[in-house]
């Protein structure tokens, strides 16, 4: 019995037609277990973005197969994959895209909020993430109050709110670390390129 969250077989994406195609990925494998970190580190252009984006159910791939806890994201309907990635999915930005009228704390209770959490569950969680994530101080303030570590830390707090097999795009040795911290095994793919122009990933 299988113990992966997210299992990737034989992903190829394409973008354009004619002389602009672009073949951003090409027969792509990729199994992430339970409670394992993966960090996709490589060039720009190399088909990072492309494959997270897949991941977290925001694109369909041209060709391949994506089961996020054994369900098959590349058949499902966008209104059961808006569930998914509500209920199973943290996603953390480049940018923190907070809501400006929204404090730390509030930001994290609007996705219980969305989950159907339990109102004091979901208190308890929020105020116990911006604790780890040294933010408890900060908690009724808003974003603009932040400075940008700060507001990255709590949008790290909100993708982690409803648990999440969390898809990440982290542009800093701090992300990835808080990132860690809950997870029990690591790992880094490198993108290769199967020719000049295609990439794949090893």
């Amino acid at each position: 019995m299988t113990n992966n969250v997210l299992e990737m077989r034989d992903i190829g994406m394409v973008f354009g037609e004619g002389e602009s195609l672009v073949e951003a990925l090409t027969h792509v494998d990729l199994d992430v277990r339970e409670g394992e970190l993966v960090a996709l580190i490589g060039p720009s252009g190399s088909g990072k973005s492309t494959l997270l984006s897949i991941a977290g159910a925001l694109l369909t791939p041209t060709t391949g197969t994506v089961l996020l806890d054994g369900v098959d994201i590349t058949t499902a309907g966008e209104k059961q994959r808006a569930e998914l990635r509500l209920q199973k999915i943290g996603f953390i930005f480049q940018g923190s895209n907070l809501i400006s009228y929204l404090t730390a704390r509030e930001q994290l209770l609007f996705i219980g909020h969305l989950t159907d959490m339990d109102k004091h569950a979901s208190a308890q969680r929020a105020d116990r993430l911006l604790d780890e994530l040294g933010m408890s101080a900060r908690a009724r303030h808003y974003p603009d109050a932040l400075s940008g570590g700060q507001r990255q830390r709590v949008a790290i707090g909100r993708a982690l709110m409803n648990d999440p097999l969390a898809s990440s795009l982290p542009t800093s040795r701090r992300r990835v670390s808080i990132l860690r911290g809950d997870a029990r095994s690591s790992r880094c793919l490198r993108p290769r390129f199967t020719n000049g122009t295609r990439p794949g990933f090893s």
